[in-house]
């Protein structure tokens, strides 16, 4: 996009000055200056984090007719029609951002269910393969998960370059493709080879997604659409042990690859008939791009167009941003850390299920039965997104009120303290009623709980991440996505020689008391800082 020019005024109705104290920050360097001022002309109209302009006075939803004027100054400059144009996906209806959401959300789902949909069949795998080794054995899971610390990093940065839509179809075609090939496969090196590249497709919808709902929703109604979104990700890893379990029971390991493969082939018609682009500077290309042809004019251009980049330096930017935004911004990384803790926890949970269900020594259950305890997981994310849905945006607007109605993106944080009681609770009574060998329902009630927090953590700083970050959502999602993804490779690998040294009690206890020494000071460390370290920010919205 282009630097902005002194009698214009951005899309997003910023005001053209810029921020206070944004060039005495310590990480504000001349080529992050540089990328911002050429991509910082078109935004989404009523982004959060816009209701505070450069002065932070005004809310979030005063109209604003910056585009308009925009366009009265220079009629060949395309952009939107004003702040109510119906091609803004910010405008459309409800039932058109809710299709489109729901698209993104079943691409999220489905990709999550195949990263331990293949724990129940690891046995199976282990046998046919001959292999021996219990790391090897947990790499064939884990592996899809490290293509999930990479894949965003250079896949989501280009959904700002191409748009939402093209990006996530291509990626879950890329992700069909080898997690066909990894039911085929014939040795344990083209398993974990085959895992790893199908990750790589799968992971574009976990950074992607994010920039759909800050495309397509305002702050007020984020928290609810933030809910719904981030349940995939969480559900979906509790949902796959037990489909897996029952397939690998009553078929074979391959029907886990081809079960997943016919439901994402399903999945790529939906998004080919009803996705729909809701990057706007993609959206407003398009337009340009029809007003040149029905005109013969060629000086109908958006403000992006008008720099006239190379595809080699968009790209360079794009793909550099997360980079940057993972080593400049001290938000992203107090999120990166906590969500890289309390996701790594999850699949360590997920991964040791079986190890403790079907153990003879502890609940002796067969592998289909013992696949059914995961439902207590997926109760806890069901339920968590439920709270979320219910109290998110209510104390948004609630707290946005008080606030002589300006709306923060630090409002997000208070449910977090429920949350920071809610994940070592459900550890404690998992570890020490599994470690007594008290009844199955007991165990399981702490899997729930700790269900609930790991939802609720990471639907609240998610959304957090979208409010701060609205343009750049993809690649602040990409950057935090990293940290988050190795620690899911890592805890399950380390996990059984855990649990033999510390057994269930102790070695869920260490992680209990690690989750409150991350979960108490970051939502501290944001609800005072993360204001001024937003307008400290060249990429943060306000």
């Amino acid at each position: 996009m282009t630097e902005q020019d002194p009698q214009s005024t951005s899309l997003s109705g910023d005001s053209p000055d810029p921020k206070p104290n944004r060039a005495d920050s310590s990480f504000n360097s001349e080529d992050v200056k540089r990328e911002v001022e050429v991509e910082g002309g078109i935004a989404n109209e009523r982004d959060v984090g816009l209701e505070e302009a450069s002065t932070g006075q005004q809310p979030l939803e005063k109209p604003t007719t910056a585009t308009s004027n925009a366009s009265q100054r220079d009629p060949k400059l395309v952009t939107w029609d004003g702040p109510d144009d119906p091609e803004n996906p910010q405008n459309w209806s409800s039932k058109k951002k809710w299709v489109t959401m729901s698209i993104v959300s079943m691409f999220t789902l489905i990709s999550p269910i195949s990263s331990t949909m293949v724990a129940p069949a690891l046995p199976s795998i282990a046998a046919e393969f001959h292999i021996t080794s219990e790391f090897v054995s947990q790499l064939t899971l884990s592996i899809f998960i490290l293509a999930y610390a990479i894949g965003p990093l250079f896949l989501g940065p280009l959904s700002e370059n191409y748009g939402r839509a093209i990006v996530l179809q291509l990626a879950n075609l890329f992700y069909l493709v080898f997690n066909i090939a990894c039911g085929v496969s014939q040795s344990t090196g083209q398993l974990i080879a085959f895992r790893f590249l199908s990750g790589l497709g799968g992971s574009v919808p976990l950074v992607v997604g994010g920039g759909v709902l800050g495309d397509s929703f305002r702050a007020e109604e984020r928290g609810s659409a933030s809910a719904i979104f981030s349940l995939a990700p969480l559900l979906g890893p509790s949902l796959g042990p037990i489909m897996g379990g029952f397939i690998s029971e009553n078929t074979t390991w391959r029907w886990v690859f081809y079960a997943t493969s016919i439901a994402t082939g399903v999945m790529q018609v939906a998004g080919v008939l009803f996705l729909r682009e809701t990057y706007a500077p993609r959206i407003l290309k398009t337009r340009a791009k029809k007003l040149r042809k029905a005109t013969g004019d060629p000086s109908y251009q958006t403000e992006e167009e008008r720099q006239n980049k190379t595809l080699f330096q968009a790209l360079q930017v794009s793909l550099v941003r997360p980079f940057r935004l993972l080593t400049t911004q001290p938000i992203v990384q107090v999120l990166s850390l906590y969500m890289a803790y309390i996701y790594g926890l999850m699949y360590l949970l997920l991964s040791t299920f079986p190890m403790l269900w079907t153990d003879p020594h502890y609940y002796n259950e067969s592998t289909g039965i013992a696949g059914l305890n995961y439902i207590s997981l997926g109760l806890g994310a069901v339920l968590g997104a439920y709270i979320c849905v219910f109290l998110n945006d209510r104390s948004y607007r609630s707290l946005k009120a008080r606030n002589n109605d300006i709306g923060k993106p630090e409002f997000r944080l208070p449910l977090l303290a429920i949350t920071t009681i809610c994940l070592p609770a459900g550890l404690f009574i998992y570890g020490w009623t599994a470690q007594t060998h008290q009844h199955w329902i007991a165990p399981n009630i702490g899997a729930c709980i700790f269900g609930i927090g790991n939802m609720m953590t990471f639907q609240c700083m998610q959304t957090y991440i979208v409010d701060t970050y609205t343009k750049y959502a993809a690649s602040a999602m990409a950057a935090v996505s990293v940290l988050r993804c190795l620690t899911a490779f890592g805890f399950p690998l380390f996990a059984p020689y855990m649990y033999n040294s510390l057994h269930y009690g102790w070695g869920n206890s260490l992680l209990a008391f690690i989750s409150l020494g991350l979960g108490i000071p970051a939502p501290i460390f944001l609800w005072k800082f993360g204001e001024k370290l937003r307008k400290a920010s060249p990429y943060a919205a306000g």
